[in-house]
C-alpha cells in the first residue's frame, strides 16, 4: 500500500536500506543516494525527449494539415529513435583553425544547463532533488549557463555567420531575460520564498489568478529565451546559415537539438510550478503520487500551448523582437511588479477572494490602460509621411494611339 501511495518515497528507503546493509557510512548511503537519483532522472529526461520530439511533429503536423511522421512504426512513433541512430552514427566533425576545448563544450553545457535545472523541480511533495532556499535565484543563473554555451559555440566554430549568430542569440536571451526576472520575483513575493516547493505549498489559490498578466508575460518571455516561434531567430536560415550551430554535426549537433526540446518541456514545468500550483491537487499531499498526474496535466497544458504557437505564428524581425521586449514588456513588468507589491500588501490580511478580486481588477485596469496606449501607437504609426509625388503611369490607350508617352 505504500509503494501505492508514494512509490518514490517507498524505493528510495529501501535503497538507503539496502546500502546501509552493504555497511557503508551514512555519508556514504547519502551520497550514493544523490548520485543515483540524479542518474535516473537525468537519463528519463533525455530519454523523454524522443517521444517528446515524435508528439511535437505530430501535433505540428495535424495544424498544419500535414502527415507528420507515418512511415517509421505504427503512425511513425518510431521515426525518433530512427533519427537517433542516425545521429549517433553520423561523423562528427571539428572544423580546421576551431578552438577545440569552447567548440566541444558548448553543447555539453546546453544541455546540462537544462538537465540541472530538474533538481530543484517538485514533482510531488517528497519527490524532488533538494528543496533550495534559493531555488528560484538557482533556475535564473542557470540560464546565463545555457548562454554561454551559445557563446562558445559562436566563438569556438571559428566561423563568422557562426559568431554573429551567436551575438544576436544573446542579445535576445539577455534583454529577455530580465522581464523573466522581475516576473519570477511575483511568486517569490505572494509565498514568502524563493524554494520552490515552498511556492506550491503557498498556492491555496494559483498564482495565475492574483496575477495573470505577469504569467502572460512569464510564458512570453519564456519562449524567446527557448527560441521557440514567433522569436526562432537564432534559425533564421535565409540570414545567418541556420545560426550558432552551423558547425556542428552528428551527436555535437544532436545535444543542441535535445536542449531545445527539453528547455521547451522545462519551462512548462516551470510555469506550472510557479503559477498553476505544481503538484498540488485534490489528495495530492496524501497521496503523493497523484502530484505527478496533476503535474503531467499542468505541465502538458503549457507545453501544448508552445506547440501551437510554434505551428501558427510566423517569426518577428530582429528589431520587431527587441522592441516588444524593451519597449513593452520590461516596462509592463516593472509597473506590474510595483503595483502588485503595493496591493499585495493592503490585503495581505483579507480573504483569499478579497486578494482575488483586488488583484484581478488592477491586471483588468493596467491591461486596460495598456490596451489604449497600444492603440495610439498602432494610429500613430499607420499615418506614414509621404516622401515623394506619384509619378506619372503609362496608359494603354497613349500607346494605341501613338502619342508619346509621359
Amino acid at each position: 500500500m505504500d509503494f501505492l501511495r508514494d512509490p518514490y518515497t517507498f524505493v528510495a528507503n529501501r535503497f538507503q536500506e539496502f546500502l546501509t546493509g552493504l555497511g557503508l557510512a551514512p555519508e556514504w548511503v547519502l551520497f550514493i543516494s544523490f548520485l543515483t537519483g540524479a542518474f535516473i532522472l537525468a537519463t528519463s529526461a533525455m530519454l523523454l525527449v524522443t517521444m517528446l520530439i515524435w508528439i511535437e511533429r505530430k501535433i505540428v503536423a495535424r495544424v498544419q494539415d500535414r502527415f507528420g511522421p507515418n512511415r517509421v512504426g505504427p503512425w511513425g512513433i518510431f521515426q525518433s529513435f530512427a533519427d537517433l541512430i542516425k545521429i549517433f552514427t553520423k561523423e562528427m566533425i571539428t572544423p580546421t583553425g576551431s578552438d577545440w576545448l569552447p567548440y566541444n563544450l558548448a553543447p555539453v553545457l546546453a544541455v546540462s544547463a537544462v538537465l540541472t535545472v530538474w533538481a530543484v523541480l517538485p514533482f510531488t511533495v517528497t519527490f524532488y532533488g533538494v528543496n533550495l532556499s534559493v531555488g528560484v535565484l538557482f533556475v535564473i543563473a542557470l540560464g546565463a549557463v545555457g548562454e554561454m554555451g551559445i557563446i562558445l559555440a559562436g566563438w569556438g566554430s571559428n566561423n563568422k555567420y557562426a559568431l554573429l549568430a551567436a551575438f544576436r542569440a544573446i542579445a535576445q536571451l539577455i534583454s529577455y531575460g530580465v522581464p523573466l526576472a522581475i516576473t519570477m520575483l511575483i511568486p517569490v513575493m505572494f509565498s514568502g520564498s524563493m524554494a520552490l516547493n515552498d511556492i506550491v505549498l503557498a498556492q491555496d489559490v494559483w498564482y495565475i489568478f492574483l496575477a495573470p498578466l505577469v504569467a502572460l508575460i512569464f510564458f512570453v518571455t519564456n519562449l524567446a529565451e527557448i527560441g521557440r516561434a514567433p522569436f526562432d531567430l537564432v534559425e533564421a536560415e535565409s540570414e545567418l546559415v541556420s545560426g550558432f550551430n552551423v558547425e556542428y554535426s552528428g551527436l555535437k549537433f544532436g545535444m543542441f537539438y535535445v536542449a531545445e526540446f527539453l528547455h521547451a518541456l522545462t519551462v512548462s514545468l516551470i510555469f506550472a510550478t510557479l503559477f498553476l500550483g505544481g503538484w498540488r491537487g485534490p489528495g495530492a499531499v496524501e497521496y503523493p503520487v497523484l502530484g505527478i498526474v496533476y503535474y503531467t496535466l499542468k505541465t502538458s497544458l503549457v507545453y501544448f500551448l508552445i506547440i501551437l504557437l510554434r505551428a501558427s505564428l510566423p517569426r518577428f524581425r530582429i528589431d520587431q523582437m527587441m522592441a516588444i521586449n524593451w519597449k513593452l514588456l520590461i516596462p509592463l513588468s516593472l509597473s506590474l511588479l510595483m503595483l502588485t507589491a503595493l496591493v499585495y500588501r493592503l490585503v495581505f490580511t483579507q480573504p483569499h477572494i478579497v486578494r482575488v478580486l483586488v488583484l484581478l481588477a488592477v491586471n483588468g485596469i493596467v491591461f486596460g490602460v495598456l490596451n489604449l496606449i497600444l492603440a495610439r501607437v498602432e494610429k500613430r504609426n499607420s499615418r506614414r509621411p509621404l516622401v515623394a509625388e506619384p509619378r506619372p503611369v503609362a496608359r494603354a490607350e497613349s500607346i494605341s494611339s501613338n502619342t508619346p508617352v509621359e
